[in-house]
């Protein structure tokens, strides 16, 4: 089923008798993936987020999402808190406005070679990360281009069977990695275009899983969401996991959610 553009890889209610709606977020599987990185702004994003609930007949929903869509939970959470009734979030914490444009700040303190910053030239890690996906997403290295110089052959992620990691490596085959890099082409537009909501806290009920060896703990402390998620209900690590938790540790992580959302 497509929304607005919005591929549903699940519209259903699931075992514990939630509604779901799981979409390919945009330029992801069988969504729409404009070209220009601009359509990728959160402001955009989040009205892709409103557009499901709207589809749904809700007035509001619990948002919930990992890596980039953690990062639209809280955004939509932040722009939109009247159709939001709580939010959850996998890896990424919320992270309040920066003093200054933020890629300025990273190649400061992160240079060059950190992955945000080297994504930013159209076409160039496009090139790196096509030239071999099953390489791409079965590396446990960070995609930079001193990684694109190397020469690996990864093994297969101990948390995925061989049909599992297909799957993943059949869908960027056929779309490519220009969406979802075009998400970090607009980070200092995001930056832009959030100015009249710089100081709103998030005060809905809050949820936080990360795992204990995602390395994004390194640079996103969940210490940053301090003062600024003010209802945060769960702040729990995953013993073992890493960044992949949802896959490397899904009853625990399903666990925290039923338990969080029951609380409700």
């Amino acid at each position: 089923m497509r929304i607005n553009g919005i591929e549903l890889a699940v519209a259903e209610y699931g075992p514990a008798g939630y509604r779901l709606l799981v979409p390919d977020l945009r330029g992801f599987g069988g969504s729409d993936a404009p070209d220009a990185a601009e359509d990728y702004a959160v402001d955009v994003l989040t009205r892709d987020v409103l557009g499901l609930i709207d589809h749904a007949g809700a007035d509001q929903a619990v948002v919930i999402g990992h890596d980039w869509g953690a990062d639209l939970a809280w955004k939509t959470t932040w722009l939109h808190p009247e159709r939001v009734r709580a939010v959850g979030a996998l890896s990424v914490p919320f992270v309040p406005r920066a003093p200054a444009p933020p890629l300025a700040i990273m190649r400061k303190h992160f240079g060059e070679d950190f992955y945000m910053v080297w994504f930013q030239e159209p076409g160039v890690a496009e090139a790196a990360l096509s030239k071999d996906v099953r390489r791409t997403l079965a590396t446990s290295k960070v995609w930079t281009a001193s990684w694109a110089d190397e020469q690996e052959e990864p093994a297969r992620p101990a948390f995925l069977t061989e049909a599992e990691l297909q799957v993943y490596v059949d869908a960027y085959t056929q779309t490519g990695f220009h969406g979802g890099l075009n998400y970090y082409r607009n980070i200092d537009r995001n930056w832009e275009r959030t100015a009249a909501v710089a100081e709103r806290r998030i005060t809905q009920p809050a949820l936080f899983l990360t795992g204990e060896r995602d390395p994004v703990r390194t640079f996103m402390p969940a210490t940053s969401m301090a003062g600024w998620v003010t209802d945060l209900r769960v702040n729990a690590v995953i013993p073992g996991a890493g960044h992949w938790l949802q896959q490397q540790a899904p009853e625990a992580v399903n666990e925290q959610l039923l338990a969080w959302l029951a609380s409700l």
